[in-house]
């Protein structure tokens, strides 16, 4: 009799442990997802003029639960690229950069780190996407504080799923 509890525990804790392994299916197409991601979408935001100010001038808020995938923020105009762009998952800050930063240490091809910044003549654009995507239980935050004259506009792209 003791054996057939026993079992009976194993097949009950087994079963969790499988239903918890499988994957989550989609809500658009029923289908299993991908490990970390499921219905993944882009959220934009764009800040036009950016005004020069010490206060988080707020890109893309996103509540939770949900998986960080990558993020982009594009910057036209300035005078010093002293413009800090800060990803922040769950009140923790994950990446606080300016365009400044990226380009002297060398943040200027793809790398294992997951931040580069790229620039044409007239647009520099700082990319951050980890080697893995990134669960966020409370909140996703891109944001920036533009510490320099002349900044036109500041675009920010997050893709994020669940």
């Amino acid at each position: 009799m003791a054996t057939k509890k026993a079992t009976k525990r194993v097949s009950k804790k087994s079963a969790k442990k499988a239903a918890a392994a499988a994957p989550t299916p989609s809500a658009q197409t029923a289908q299993p997802c991908a490990p970390g991601v499921c219905d993944p979408q882009r959220t934009q935001g764009l800040r036009a003029p950016a005004p020069k100010g010490a206060a988080p001038q707020i890109l893309v808020n996103i509540d939770g639960p949900g998986v960080f995938v990558a993020a982009h923020v594009s910057k036209q105009g300035g005078d010093t690229d002293l413009t800090f762009v800060n990803l922040d998952i769950d009140g923790r800050n994950v990446t606080r950069i300016s365009f400044a930063a990226a380009r002297n240490l060398g943040f200027t091809q793809q790398n294992p780190y997951g931040l580069v910044m790229l620039q044409s003549a007239a647009i520099e654009n700082l990319t951050i996407g980890f080697p893995v995507p990134l669960a966020f239980r409370r909140q996703l935050r891109l944001s920036v504080v533009v510490n320099e004259n002349g900044v036109v506009q500041i675009l920010g792209n997050v893709i994020h799923g669940r």
